[in-house]
């Protein structure tokens, strides 16, 4: 077994999902108010499998051009490849997840793309104990990066981080580089932030407050981010740009990204699973900033740094 799974007994559900269902009310009312006008309309939806969830997105908004903030609970009796390839003690289990995830598209290029999610996972069989963990982080994806912004993303996510141990983010901001890399473009999809899978090396209480912890990060990254740049002014040019950086976002979900494969492998909701697609990108064939543009400063930052100490 994976040296950071564990087994444990007696591990209910009900409180987590109670949390993600809580956690979703209160980002979406945050970033209504951000917005301004903003509403987010609710899909509720059932899997044939076993769950459902509440799929809720915001479109044409003052601020938000889309986002979508998910909850889903789903359950099965065998796990999708995506999910079992390189953990074959999981074989043969029943299955439960359930998470918080979401995706925000502004319309001002000068506010970055932004993405969280918080989820957790369980897996048991009749007469074993069963394997659990939790998972989540977020991340910023800037187009105008502005060293303000970063530091205080980055800050925020060592500030919550802190109380569960002096490694923790270190150990996850490297592992957020490493996991949203596109590597046929050898660059990171942004600037990074936190991001942890199979987490259960603590107590399950301390895991799921570490949890808690990001969820209510999110709120504290983004919205003063959204609330500083959203009266920046921008042009057509900046739109171009924007649009075109959004295709580099949706070549990472499409292509690497794990829980977009695990949802469509394990028969989730297609249209929810990709709703973190921009509602506009374009592609260029070859595109080449001008050197001394703002757009060819973006390059800058599309490798892992320090971000705390170096723009301090």
């Amino acid at each position: 077994m994976d040296s950071q799974l564990r087994d444990t007994a007696n591990i209910e559900i009900t409180p987590i999902i109670a949390f993600f269902k809580s956690l979703q009310d209160k980002i979406c009312q945050a970033l209504e108010e951000a917005d301004g006008t903003g509403k987010f309309i609710e899909d509720n939806w059932q899997r044939k499998e076993g769950g459902g969830g509440r799929t809720r997105v915001m479109t044409d908004g003052t601020v938000i051009e889309q986002g979508g903030v998910n909850f889903s609970v789903v359950s099965g009796d065998k796990l999708p490849p995506s999910a079992s390839a390189h953990r074959p003690e999981l074989a043969g289990r029943t299955w439960q997840a359930c998470g918080v995830s979401l995706v925000i598209h502004p319309k001002n290029p000068n506010i970055p793309t932004a993405h969280a999610n918080v989820r957790f996972f369980i897996a048991e069989k009749a007469g074993e104990k069963p394997v659990w963990w939790f998972g989540g982080g977020f991340d910023l994806t800037p187009f105008y990066p502005k060293n303000e912004d970063i530091t205080h993303w980055h800050q925020t996510a060592f500030d919550l981080c802190q109380p569960f141990g002096d490694n923790v983010y270190n150990d996850h901001k490297k592992w957020c580089d490493e996991y949203f890399y596109l590597k046929h473009r050898d660059e990171t999809r942004g600037v990074g932030g936190l991001f942890f899978d199979d987490l259960n090396q603590w107590d399950f209480d301390t895991c799921f407050d570490y949890v808690k912890a990001v969820g209510q990060g999110f709120i504290d990254a983004y919205i003063p981010i959204m609330q500083r740049r959203k009266n920046d002014a921008y042009g057509e040019q900046e739109r171009q740009f924007q649009l075109y950086r959004r295709g580099r976002y949706v070549e990472f979900n499409l292509v690497f990204d794990r829980g977009t494969l695990f949802g469509l492998q394990s028969g989730g909701r297609t249209e929810s699973i990709l709703m973190s697609m921009p509602p506009l990108a374009r592609w260029e064939y070859n595109f080449q900033a001008d050197e001394s543009s703002n757009e060819a400063k973006l390059a800058d930052y599309l490798t892992p740094k320090d971000w705390l100490n170096l723009l301090k």
